[in-house]
């Protein structure tokens, strides 16, 4: 009875994780995002043009489940999220659910970090995550 116990519960454990694992929409091979503009380290003028880069993989709408695409979502001022949740959507986690591959964006005055992280139809990070390096910008 111990003995079954023990299987049962490792088992349990492996579907688990697999379930858990499973929700996740796989990242194609080599896939990269970046930020074509602005550039890191640029001084810009409000409002801010922010033009999203991707490469293996495709742009779809939010909602829309296809394999190797994805929609962008543009971290400012903040780190990472937890890549097994759906991105947060507030000021500073922005949704671009439509496929947009730019946003006009009014800053504050200041130093800013954007990053780029691409989100399944879900808005859950791919597994591998897709992401930009993270830039610094100055908006005066």
């Amino acid at each position: 009875m111990f003995r079954i116990s023990l299987i049962m519960i490792a088992t349990m454990a492996i579907v688990g994780s697999a379930l858990a694992e499973g929700y996740r929409s796989s990242s194609a091979t080599g896939a990269v995002a970046y930020i074509i503009s602005p550039k890191d380290g640029e001084t810009v003028q409000n409002p801010v043009k922010v033009v999203f880069g991707l490469s293996g993989m495709g742009v779809c709408p939010a909602g829309l489940q296809k394999n190797n695409t994805g929609h962008h979502h543009l971290l400012i001022d903040t780190g990472l999220p937890s890549f097994g949740d759906p991105i947060a959507k507030d000021e500073n986690h922005r949704h671009f659910g439509g496929g947009q591959t730019e946003a006009v964006i009014e800053f504050e005055p200041g130093t800013h970090t954007l990053q780029l992280l691409l989100g399944d139809h879900n808005h859950i990070p791919h597994f591998p995550p897709i992401m930009s390096e993270r830039i610094t910008i100055k908006v005066f």
